[in-house]
């Protein structure tokens, strides 16, 4: 078995010793095993509980900002884990004080436009999360702010916490919000709220309570009780079949992408595609028989 950490391949037993030394312990809190291979994970930390894969960004003393080798550790994990048959929903959350704080700032502000243009910045790691077919719930405590914000609504919906406090910042560094922020924000939470986050910046965040009513946050969960809570939420989906799990959340994309008429023609015709399925003759089956289904993801 080889071990992956850093983007090289590394023997196991140097590895081994190296992941001891920094981290107690080699686990699963902080790798993958893939193919194989064990792939290790200097930003974030990959916990499995049942069938939810939970994802926690791990940079603490940047308030989890969003640098490039945390996206790409971000998109890494997300390509392991889609595929897993025993994997059926993902959660993301950072910590009790930051989701992610926005972008790394540091790593941006010497960049050029050729730069950014020809790396494809933003597109070649960030998108990677509302790619995921599988269903992605965030779990924000803190702030979650700029990227993060951004980040967060890349998710199929958002668990907060009461002390999460949601924001765009971007116009006071001189730049417009580039993950979605002036795109998805107003799709969910309407346009005069999203254009005086925009416009004001740092001086306009919404609090847990504002972003329930406006329909950005799906609903607000204790501080100490969030990460318990999504997971919880994650298994009750992960029970449920994956094929039309997945078909759902197409669905309800799709919604955003085109007129109601053909957006009821996609959801009609994936409803009538469901009856292909084991899955929907043991789902009612099941009903008939006042008995718990026994779904087989097929």
């Amino acid at each position: 078995m080889l071990f992956v950490s850093v983007g090289c391949i590394l023997p196991i037993s140097f590895t081994w010793f190296l992941a001891c030394l920094f981290f107690g312990q080699t686990s699963e809190m902080m790798s993958i095993k893939w193919k194989g291979i064990v792939v290790i994970y200097e930003n974030i930390l990959v916990e499995k509980r049942g069938n939810v894969a939970l994802i926690t960004l791990n940079r603490p003393k940047a308030l989890n900002a969003l640098s490039p080798d945390l996206m790409r550790e971000l998109s890494s994990a997300v390509d392991i884990l889609e595929p897993d048959s025993t994997v059926g929903c993902l959660v993301v959350t950072g910590s009790e004080k930051a989701f992610a704080a926005g972008a790394d700032i540091k790593e941006m502000k010497t960049k050029s436009y050729m730069d950014v243009y020809m790396s494809d910045f933003i597109t070649a790691e960030w998108e990677r999360i509302a790619r995921c077919r599988k269903p992605v719930i965030a779990a924000v405590a803190g702030y979650a702010l700029g990227g993060g914000c951004e980040l967060a609504m890349m998710c199929d919906f958002i668990l907060a916490a009461e002390n999460a406090k949601f924001g765009q910042p971007e116009i006071n560094l001189g730049i417009i919000p580039g993950a979605g922020g002036t795109q998805r924000l107003p799709r969910f939470v309407g346009k005069s709220k999203a254009m005086e986050m925009a416009l004001l910046g740092q001086a306009r965040i919404m609090d847990a309570n504002e972003a329930e009513r406006s329909g950005l946050v799906s609903r607000i969960v204790p501080l100490n009780e969030l990460v318990d809570e999504a997971v919880s939420t994650g298994q009750k989906i992960a029970d449920l079949s994956q094929p039309i799990v997945m078909m759902a959340k197409e669905s309800v994309n799709r919604a955003y992408e085109t007129t109601l008429n053909e957006g009821i023609r996609f959801e009609r015709r994936l409803f009538h595609s469901a009856f292909s399925t084991e899955d929907q003759k043991e789902g009612m089956s099941a009903f008939s028989e006042k008995r718990k289904p026994k779904f087989k993801n097929k």
